[in-house]
């Protein structure tokens, strides 16, 4: 699939909220909420990135981990701001609490919220990692009684466990964002991503960032946030092929070997993303391909609402001085 030709390559990113998009510039972070009709609502947000404190966050392959990091913080930070506004300007409907929800108001007050986060998060983790380290090897063992190729530690059994356990984690993975697309509310999300991708588009092409112009932009692009995940999937296959299938006799800790070497499949996704948003060949066009794809699911094209919101938010991030042009 060949990449939209550019004039231009920017540096801005995004992602979708909640009726609204994070636009993230060199100097500026702006997120942007529709909160009526007429009204988009706009705050400037600030996260101190790990490369901006630590030296060794910036060096190649090691930047791939810390930005991950970074852009976790930096959209749990939106998402929170965009779930306010759009609850207080009536976007998205608040329920009643139950009583139960009321006693635990009562008892943690301001703290419940962050007490209820940090148990969603350690509980998304932990489901996280056993639906995608755990379950593959276990169910590749458990085929290891039907498939003779499967048997035994040689580099057979290495190479059918990583490509098994690599090609189920992205069926996973596809299945998880083809079930989100049909809840309402995630295909609005999806709609937005579409916008933050058109605008971008809009902008790297020089045009005027008007609704008519970034409305026939396309909505893949392939520094999106899921070109990455899928990027390391694929990765975590190779990675996988220097892990054996029982380490030390002990066949529970090819899972943890492999989640150890996370930063690994991080840092090599990360510059193959870099490496495609800068050049256009055959080998980056395999590449950038399966992301691409991917994005069929994550994005959609979104109503002119949506790209007013994209156009206020990436206008915001655009600096005077052009520090942003990665290549022109």
């Amino acid at each position: 699939m060949a990449k939209n030709k550019t004039k231009k390559i920017t540096s801005i990113g995004g992602s979708a909220l909640i009726e609204g998009i994070m636009m993230r510039g060199p100097k500026r972070t702006t997120v942007c909420v529709r909160t009526g009709e007429n009204d988009i609502y706009s705050e400037d947000i600030d996260v101190k990135t790990l490369a901006s404190r630590f030296k060794i966050f910036r060096v190649p392959f090691i930047r791939g981990i810390a930005g991950l990091i970074d852009s976790m913080r930096l959209s749990y930070k939106s998402l929170m701001l965009s779930a306010d506004k759009a609850i207080e300007a009536g976007e998205i409907e608040e329920e009643e609490p139950s009583k139960f929800e009321k006693w635990l108001d009562e008892k943690f007050g301001d703290k419940l919220l962050k007490i209820i986060m940090v148990f969603a998060s350690i509980l998304g983790v932990a489901l996280a990692v056993g639906l995608f380290f755990f379950v593959p090897s276990f169910l590749f063992d458990l085929s290891a009684n039907f498939v003779p190729a499967f048997k035994g530690e040689g580099e057979l059994a290495v190479f059918c466990k990583s490509v098994f356990e690599g090609v189920l984690k992205i069926v996973l993975f596809l299945l998880y964002i083809i079930v989100c697309s049909q809840m309402t509310e995630m295909k609005r999300v999806f709609m937005y991503h579409g916008a933050e991708h058109k605008a971008i588009f809009c902008y790297e092409n020089e045009e005027e960032l008007t609704v008519e112009n970034v409305r026939k932009q396309t909505r893949f692009h392939p520094r999106c946030g899921t070109s990455f995940m899928v990027l390391m999937l694929v990765v975590g296959i190779v990675v996988g092929l220097f892990v054996p299938v029982a380490p030390f006799g002990i066949g529970f800790l090819r899972p943890v070997f492999k989640i150890l070497l996370l930063p690994v499949s991080c840092g090599v996704g990360y510059e193959l993303i870099k490496i495609c948003s800068k050049h256009d060949n055959l080998f980056t066009r395999i590449i950038a391909a399966p992301g691409l794809w991917a994005q069929r699911i994550t994005t959609k094209n979104p109503d002119d609402k949506m790209i007013e919101v994209a156009i206020e938010a990436i206008n915001a991030v655009i600096p005077e001085d052009g520090s942003d042009i990665v290549n022109q």
